[in-house]
């Protein structure tokens, strides 16, 4: 009897063993497949609402045609998120005509919190990826990615927030700060609004406080207020939301929007001991999420994004897309200002000379008839009578057969010869006098320069009297360039610099000189200063009086510079929009100076790197002002 109630004691504590033997395994079997990390190479990247998300699309650069879309669940604590449902939808916006493409990715679990699904895009662009989780027992969250094809990898749009490195192997967080994403000088902290998207009535606005060293703030003073600027007549209207510390370092309250349309979300926060800081925040109703405006940073895997300004506009990749938002670097460049100037072609006063006369005469036979005459110097012009040079050439005369007998009359003899020279009469004439000894009635008179003959006042027979201009001459082998330069632009030009000169009538055909004078002074009506340039007119093609084209290069050596559509003039102010990331476009107040070749020289407000707003601008600019309270900048 003893040895049967042994053997049933034994028997039965072996059952009992097996059974907990089985039920340990069990439950290290489950608590293995709840903790398993996540497939090789995708780890969670995201925090979104209740869970943290990773994403990948196979090929890593989507491409047109057939895409695999992998998305990983878990939960803060690392366990994976079983049996959620997923609505995945890649969308092109509409643009233009164009109306909105969609596509879908039916999301199926193919192992413990892992799900996949294939999606087809039809045509090269941007299509941002959205992706809508729900989890019976965590609720739901959206979380919006930029996606395009022909452009490896994604990124984050709207919806979530980066984990720091290491944190998404499914362990317990790295640090305080991977669930409060935000900083503003001595604080950390988490802003959520439910329900998502913001409605009108009531929302509920919960915000997470901490400071540099991840401890939660108590007793903070926290003044939130959700405003819409004015608009027209229409005043500003305000929903406070009266916060109220629910944990430690947690603040709930509510705030009642009362229309549709962009609430901005202002907080005033001060801890204990700690200075006032304020935080802005993009809100609307009917919109997901809220994304940082002014006066906090936000940590993107290890990169702190700059605090955005007063003012700041956010947009995701839809709205960019839709309005056409492109941008541009702001960088030092070589600036080249390209002058332009209308001319006119002149003589070039070195180059004339006048035929007149020192003595009271009569014309006698007339060599060059007419003006545009070509003449060479030296070339006889006309011949005159005078009594005063007829009497020079007797007593010249005279005087060269006394000093033959007579030493003394080599000093008149001398004196009456420079008087013939001066009256124009050449040596060779004075030689043929003295061998014919006999004065001539009518004296030639020769072309002192070689040119063209532009002014003619004399006739065969006229009488003219001493001082008269009887011809001008020009030498056109020369001319001059005189063009009027806007007040503005004339400190850049320079003695020296190089001109092109085009003639309209002339196509394809240029002239090449050099600024060789700068006027003095400024044409008072027209506000401009001339400017002279000399140019060769070997051919005689520059005409003068003709009109000319002239064009100067100022080089102004480097220079920081942006396109000249990014730069908004607002009466004296001048307005160009940043593109600090995170989808944040943030106004900036320049002082320009040149421009050159469709670029505008950026004096203060901007540094070599910075990425400006060029197309789309003024829309922005307009939701800026909004944003602002309708203030000019």
């Amino acid at each position: 009897m003893i040895r049967i109630l042994f053997f049933t004691l034994f028997a039965i504590a072996l059952v009992g063993a097996g059974v907990f033997i089985g039920l340990q395994v069990q439950s290290t079997d489950t608590t293995s497949a709840t903790t398993a990390a996540a497939p090789p190479g995708l780890q969670p990247q995201y925090r979104s609402g209740p869970v943290r998300i990773g994403v990948e699309v196979l090929p890593a650069t989507p491409r047109v045609g057939e895409n695999r879309l992998r998305v990983v669940l878990q939960t803060p604590t690392g366990a994976r998120v079983r049996g959620a449902t997923i609505r995945a939808v890649a969308e092109m916006p509409a643009m233009g005509t164009m109306s909105a493409m969609q596509a879908r990715a039916e999301m199926a679990e193919v192992e413990a919190g892992v799900y996949e699904g294939t999606f087809g895009l039809s045509m090269e662009g941007s299509w941002p990826l959205t992706l809508a989780i729900g989890a019976a027992d965590r609720g739901e969250t959206r979380i919006t990615l930029d996606m395009a094809t022909g452009r490896p990898g994604l990124e984050l749009s709207s919806g979530g927030t980066p984990l720091q490195p290491g944190s998404g192997s499914g362990g317990p967080m790295a640090s305080a700060d991977e669930t409060l994403p935000y900083r503003s000088g001595p604080y950390r902290l988490d802003v959520q609004v439910q329900p998502q998207p913001p409605r009108v009535g009531e929302n509920t606005l919960t915000i997470h406080l901490r400071n540099d060293g991840g401890e939660p703030v108590t007793g903070a003073s926290i003044r939130a207020v959700a405003e819409m600027p004015a608009m027209g007549t229409m005043p500003a209207m305000q929903a406070p939301a009266e916060m109220v510390e629910t944990e430690p370092g947690v603040y709930q309250g509510t705030f009642d929007p009362s229309m549709e349309g962009s609430w901005p979300l202002s907080l005033a926060i001060q801890g204990p001991g700690m200075p006032e800081r304020r935080v802005s925040f993009d809100l609307a109703t009917g919109r997901k999420g809220l994304q940082v405006a002014s006066g906090a940073s936000r940590d993107g895997g290890g990169t702190t994004l700059e605090e955005a300004p007063h003012g700041t506009v956010t947009l995701d990749p839809a709205r960019r897309q839709l309005i056409g938002v492109k941008t541009a670097e702001a960088k030092v460049s070589d600036l080249t200002r390209t002058i332009r100037a209308v001319g006119q072609v002149t003589y070039d006063e070195t180059r004339l000379a006048d035929v007149t006369l020192k003595f009271d005469a009569w014309i006698g036979e007339l060599h060059v008839e007419y003006v545009g005459a070509p003449v060479s110097k030296g070339q006889k012009l006309f011949t005159v009578y005078g009594p005063e040079l007829l009497a020079a050439q007797q007593e010249y005369l005279e005087i060269k057969a006394r000093a033959a007998r007579s030493e003394a009359a080599g000093t008149l003899l001398a004196a009456a010869r420079k008087r013939l020279a001066l009256w124009n009469m050449t040596a060779a004439e004075i030689n043929a006098l003295e061998r014919r000894a006999l004065p001539l009635d009518y004296v030639p008179f020769h072309a002192p320069i070689g040119g063209t003959v532009i002014t003619k006042n004399v006739v065969e027979g006229t009488a003219h009297k001493a001082g008269m201009t009887l011809m001008r001459i020009a030498d056109l082998s020369r001319v001059w360039i005189e063009a009027d330069v806007y007040e503005s632009e004339l400190p850049l030009v320079q003695q020296g610099m190089p001109v092109t000169v085009i003639l309209p009538y002339l196509p394809g055909r240029t002239f090449e000189g050099t600024v060789d004078y700068l006027y003095p002074y400024l044409e008072g009506e027209s506000r401009t200063g001339r400017i002279r340039a000399v140019l060769d007119n070997p051919g005689g093609m520059l005409k003068p009086d003709m009109y000319a084209e002239v064009k100067l290069e100022a080089d102004l050596g480097p220079r920081l510079t942006v396109p000249e559509e990014a730069v908004i003039i607002a009466g004296e102010t001048r307005v160009v929009f940043e593109d600090l990331g995170g989808g944040r476009l943030a106004p900036r107040i320049v002082q320009t100076g040149q421009r050159a070749g469709g670029r505008i020289e950026i004096l203060s407000g901007l540094e070599a790197g910075d990425q400006v707003v060029t197309s789309g601008n003024f829309l922005i600019a307009s939701e800026s002002r909004l944003k602002a309270g309708i203030k000019q900048w």
